[in-house]
C-alpha cells in the first residue's frame, strides 16, 4: 500500500501548568516510507493551513543519533520497532485505518513543556554532577598507544552508545533513570582515564540522580526493552557493585 488514512489521538497540552488531553486527527495520504516525524510533519502543515496551533514534539537529526525524538507511541517508548528511535520509525509499521495514540515521556523528572516535549534537564544536571573526565590527561595520544583490553574497550562502546533520550524512564513503572546513570558511569570507569574518578563520580551522579526525582530500579527489564540502542541491564549491576565499594 503506496498511502494510508491513520486516527491519531495526540496529548495536546500548552505549557506545565495546563491540565492537557487527548485531541483526534486524522492523518491522510500517509506514505508507507515516511519516517513516524515526516508523518506528524504532514499533520501539522494542515493544521497550519488551518490556523491551528501544531502539535509540538522534539526533534533534532532524525537520524537515530541524538535522542530528541521523544514520544510514546500506542504506550511503548519510541514505538514498536524494538531498538529504534521514534525519527527512524517508518511507517510501513501502520495499517491503513489504525488508531494511533501519541504521548509524551511520563515521569515526575521530566516535566511537560508542551504537547509532546518535556524537560530532559535532570538527565544534564546528573551529568554536570560526575559524568566527565576531569583529570589532567595531556595531549591526546595515538589511539593505540593506550593498553585497553578489548573486552573493556568492547564494554565502554556498548555503554557509550546511550544517547540520553529517557526512554528507560519512560517505560519504568518507577521512572528509574539507574540505566542512563549506570551507562553513563560505566563508559567512563571502564577506560583508564575514568578510572582515577570512578568511585567519586558514582557517589556523585547517584546523588543527583536521587535528587531530581527518578525512582529505583526493581529489576522489571522495561528500560532494556524500551532503549533504542538496546543497552544491557548489566550496567545498572556494575553501577551497583561500584556504588556499593564507593
Amino acid at each position: 500500500m503506496d498511502s494510508m488514512k491513520l486516527h491519531l489521538k495526540v496529548w495536546r497540552q500548552k505549557d506545565k501548568n495546563d491540565k492537557g488531553r487527548m485531541v483526534s486527527y486524522e492523518a491522510n495520504n500517509i506514505s508507507e516510507h515516511m519516517s513516524f516525524l515526516e508523518m506528524l510533519d504532514v499533520v501539522n502543515d494542515d493544521l497550519i493551513k488551518k490556523g491551528d496551533d501544531p502539535i509540538a514534539f522534539d526533534h533534532d537529526c532524525r537520524e537515530g543519533i541524538c535522542g530528541a525524538c521523544s514520544m510514546v507511541i500506542n504506550g511503548v517508548p519510541h514505538g514498536p520497532e524494538k531498538g529504534t528511535t521514534t525519527c527512524q520509525l517508518h511507517m510501513r509499521k501502520f495499517k491503513d485505518g489504525d488508531t494511533v495514540y501519541i504521548e509524551p515521556w511520563r515521569a515526575k523528572a521530566f516535566p511537560v513543556a508542551k504537547d509532546l516535549i518535556v524537560d530532559r534537564s535532570a538527565f544534564d544536571r546528573i551529568i554536570q554532577a560526575g559524568g566527565y573526565v576531569s583529570i589532567n590527561t595531556g595531549g591526546a595520544p595515538d589511539g593505540n598507544a593506550l593498553p585497553i583490553p578489548k573486552v573493556d574497550a568492547d564494554l565502554a562502546m556498548d555503554a557509550a552508545t546511550c544517547i540520553g533520550c529517557g526512554a528507560c524512564v519512560a517505560a519504568c513503572k518507577n521512572a528509574s533513570a539507574m540505566l542512563f546513570v549506570s551507562a553513563k558511569v560505566s563508559h567512563l570507569a571502564l577506560l583508564p582515564q575514568g578510572v582515577v574518578e570512578k568511585k567519586e563520580r558514582v557517589r556523585k551522579m547517584v546523588k543527583a540522580m536521587d535528587k531530581e526525582g527518578f525512582g529505583n530500579c526493581t529489576n522489571q527489564y522495561e528500560c532494556e526493552a524500551a532503549c533504542p540502542k538496546e543497552i544491557s541491564v548489566n550496567f545498572i549491576t556494575r553501577l551497583n557493585r561500584e556504588y556499593i565499594s564507593s
